[in-house]
């Protein structure tokens, strides 16, 4: 049987619509009253597992879901050890470097060496001050990463921003994207090797639901 991992959150909703236009139906993962974290779809041809975005890769990478949907913005931080297959066109955000609207930072070359930036992605983080030549002190924060500059902590922050708004009502502005993210949908290659659960026949039927806009 088909198992697809699912992505708590922003990308939910669109996940489950493309699904079932394809003859997946895992709807059930939408009804607030349900607490199940493993649910069969309507017609019983496969299963899904609701986990957390982070999670997604990982069970795709150990094989307990052989396809999964998640953020580039996952696969960018962690690295897995999975097949990167499509762009599903939805869940538009960047990574960003931000930094309080009154500083006088406009690049992040404006930023003094050795200075601090807070952001949850810390290998992105660290990866692109390292491209820059700036040594900069990453620190991990996973909860409100824009109070790091607000508080003093940080001078900058790298985080996702999908509208912008959550910047403008801290006070913060962008002042470099690092990467633009959309949901991918992604494989454990040996299942695909193996055509596990009819999963070449899924994969192409959502590649052709992706290109006429499903």
């Amino acid at each position: 049987m088909l198992t697809v991992a699912l992505p708590k959150g922003e990308l939910l909703k669109n996940s489950i619509r493309l699904l079932q236009s394809v003859g997946l139906d895992f709807s059930a993962f939408l009804d607030s009253g349900n607490r199940q974290l493993q649910i069969p779809d309507v017609s019983g041809q496969a299963k899904g597992l609701l986990v957390r975005a982070q999670d997604v890769p990982v069970y795709v990478e150990y094989g307990q879901a052989q396809l999964g949907v998640v953020g580039y913005d996952v696969l960018r931080e962690k690295q897995p050890q999975v097949a990167h297959l499509v762009d599903l066109q939805f869940g538009h955000c960047r990574m960003s470097v931000a930094v309080k609207a009154s500083s006088s930072y406009r690049s992040p070359l404006d930023l003094p060496p050795h200075g601090r930036v807070a952001s949850k992605y810390v290998n992105c983080a660290r990866e692109y001050f390292h491209g820059l030549d700036l040594p900069v002190e990453i620190v991990p924060l996973y909860g409100s990463v824009e109070l790091g500059p607000i508080t003093g902590m940080s001078e900058a922050i790298v985080d996702l921003v999908s509208t912008g708004r959550t910047l403008r009502e801290n006070g913060l502005i962008e002042i470099a994207i690092l990467y633009e993210s959309t949901a991918r949908l992604i494989v454990h290659p040996l299942s695909y090797r193996l055509n596990t659960g009819n999963l070449i026949d899924v994969i192409a039927k959502l590649r052709e639901a992706v290109l006429v806009g499903v």
